[in-house]
């Protein structure tokens, strides 16, 4: 992100890049014309394309998709679009910039990649490599600059400090001191001897931040010892004293995002010379990394990782399976398996049907077969015994990106992160262009009085106007319902929407029937007619067309589930009868669709941490079990 807005900046200046441009890669397309080729295309991706039509080198584009619909779909629909050629002329029109913005405007999963490339031929490799946290930052300090970690999620400096304190001598003089009213003399006491002090997660004690402000400006006037540190760590925060930022050395990092890169992490050659019997424990600890990468990586495909993001952090339990190792002649898999699911993991996952998954990949992972391959695909396996460099040139050879079947998922579940990565990407940026225009916003009462000044334009007034200027929903609408949608689809959408329709069915069934509203739930028959056959109202119930699945397909001729076809992220499911019946029953139940979604990419459940979604576990036929 920052390598990206520095690449912007630098090209503009340089007058290659023009803002017109810049500006609808961040915003994208706002109105909708009749779209040609409703088939496969979206009426947002054509928004995108009709405003991009509007640009000085696109004019025509809207033309193309008429004149060439099938090479237009075929790169569509292609792998990697963004090295793809492009239709009739337009892959000599467009530069490296001009293509990335038919990208964004069709394929905004590949906008991740295209930056990526983008900052390479521009700036260089190095500026798109995550930075090693470099603890020799230690010998430009002195001990009047505190040393100050800017933590990301899933980072923890605390065993890289403690490395370097055994490195530096320092083991017996350092000291991890918790926050809070009475450490001021401690601290003082700590000064003079110069001793290395690390205090943790300050974000977390604000009130006590203009305390250490106070002792960072005694250390400015006084001599304190020259060997004394002062180590701070803290999420970004608005009330962290700017003085102690201004004064320190800043450092921050990224964790790893691909499982090959958090393997290589992982193993370490400490851990490779703790165990009697080398060649299993180095068997079983690869596996155990492995097994750890997996969890981390599974919360990029959102909801379809885990119904709940758990922080599963690197543990040191090493140690313990190099003991169960030495004390049993045979690997105790019973032992191992509650070790790492009942202590280390079990007690993160509190989802039930996260905890089956868990228990799942335990069961593959920590079994006699597990010691040699690790995952359908052939190129996960656990490598020859050797030294700790054998295994690190197999993990540098893994394939990169990982292919989702390395995690038991479609090949169109990636696509949802990567989307979700470019909307926050496109987020940022916005955050951080300037407003030099201020729209009319005539069907919005108060925000026209608002901008007349005829009442006091407050937060959430400011809010609303910036998030319609980016095209974005404003806060305050999400809470409707949850959507990812923009703000122009998102509209359309509104005025099909009923709130507590499903609810109010229920109860005017429960009065018609004279029965308990508790006792009712729900029979869904999907209709296998066109909707133009519907004319009348059903029996019992309603019907309900504009629901979408995820994950899979949906079989009209056969009214099953079928595996989705490329790129379809979400399949339109026909009309759906939703009948309340009493005692529901149903004589074959072979397979579980636990999400009957609106097009959206995250439930409610993760928003609120509420049962309040809108999804239903609906149960439906398939042959496959």
């Amino acid at each position: 992100l920052f390598s990206f807005r520095m690449c912007a900046k630098i090209l503009k200046v340089a007058g290659k890049l023009k803002m017109d441009e810049y500006s609808f890669f961040l915003r994208g397309g706002l109105y909708q014309m009749s779209n040609p080729c409703t088939s496969w295309l979206t009426d947002s991706c054509w928004d995108n394309i009709t405003e991009l039509d509007k640009l000085p080198n696109f004019k025509g584009i809207m033309t193309s998709f008429e004149q060439h619909p099938r090479d237009w779909k075929h790169w569509f629909t292609s792998a990697e679009p963004e090295n793809a050629t492009l239709p009739g002329d337009w892959n000599n029109r467009c530069n490296e910039l001009q293509k990335m913005l038919i990208v964004r405007s069709l394929r905004q999963d590949r906008v991740s990649v295209c930056v990526t490339s983008f900052i390479v031929n521009n700036l260089g490799s190095r500026f798109v490599e995550l930075p090693v946290l470099d603890m020799k930052v230690v010998e430009e300090s002195t001990c009047r600059t505190p040393l100050i970690f800017v933590l990301s999620s899933g980072v923890d400096p605390t065993g890289a400090l403690l490395q370097l304190a055994e490195a530096s001598g320092k083991s017996n003089h350092f000291h991890a001191l918790s926050l809070g009213q009475g450490q001021a003399p401690i601290a003082k006491s700590m000064i003079e001897e110069g001793h290395w002090v690390f205090l943790a997660n300050c974000h977390l004690s604000l009130l006590w931040m203009p305390e250490l402000d106070k002792l960072m400006e005694q250390l400015q006037v006084e001599k304190p010892n020259k060997n004394f540190r002062l180590w701070l760590s803290s999420s970004p925060h608005p009330e962290f004293p700017i003085t102690i930022l201004q004064a320190g050395i800043k450092m921050t990092t990224e964790p790893p995002k691909a499982m090959m890169k958090r393997l290589y992490q992982l193993v370490t050659e400490d851990q490779f010379n703790r165990c009697s019997r080398p060649v299993l424990y180095r068997k079983l600890l690869f596996s155990l990394c492995f097994f750890h990468s997996i969890l981390l990586e599974r919360k990029k495909f959102l909801q379809l990782g885990w119904n709940i993001v758990y922080g599963f952090i690197d543990s040191d339990f090493e140690n313990l399976l190099s003991l169960y190792l030495d004390e049993y002649e045979e690997i105790p898999w019973d032992a191992l398996k509650y070790l790492i699911a009942g202590v280390n993991y079990g007690g993160h996952v509190t989802d039930d049907w996260d905890r089956r998954l868990l228990t799942t990949y335990i069961n593959s992972y920590f079994c006699d077969s597990a010691v040699d391959q690790l995952s359908s695909l052939t190129s996960y396996y656990i490598p020859r015994d050797g030294p700790q460099i054998s295994y690190k040139e197999y993990i540098s050879m893994l394939p990169s990106p990982e292919h989702p079947e390395v995690f038991g998922q479609h090949s169109n579940a990636d696509i949802a992160s990567q989307i979700a990565e470019s909307r926050t990407l496109f987020d940022t940026l916005l955050s951080l262009q300037p407003k030099s225009q201020v729209p009319l916003l005539s069907s919005l009462v108060e925000l026209e009085k608002g901008i007349k000044g005829l009442v006091v334009m407050s937060s959430s007034l400011e809010e609303t106007f910036n998030c319609i200027y980016d095209a974005r929903v404003p806060p305050l609408w999400e809470k409707a319902y949850p959507s990812l949608k923009p703000l122009a689809a998102w509209t359309r959408d509104l005025f099909q929407r009923v709130t507590h329709f499903l609810t109010a069915v229920l109860q005017s069934s429960a009065r018609q029937n004279n029965i308990s509203v508790d006792t009712l739930s729900w029979e869904f028959v999907v209709s296998t007619v066109d909707d133009s056959n519907l004319l009348s109202p059903p029996k019992d119930g309603v019907f309900i067309r504009g629901l979408f699945l995820e994950g899979a397909g949906w079989d009209k001729r056969n009214s099953c589930l079928v595996e989705a076809e490329p790129m379809q992220m979400v399949c339109p499911i026909p009309t759906i009868n939703f009948k309340p019946v009493e005692n529901r029953k149903m004589s074959k139940i072979i397979s579980i669709n636990q999400s009957i979604n609106q097009s959206i990419n995250q439930s409610i459940n993760q928003l609120t941490n509420q049962s309040t979604n809108q999804s239903i576990n609906h149960l439906t036929f398939s042959h496959q079990e």
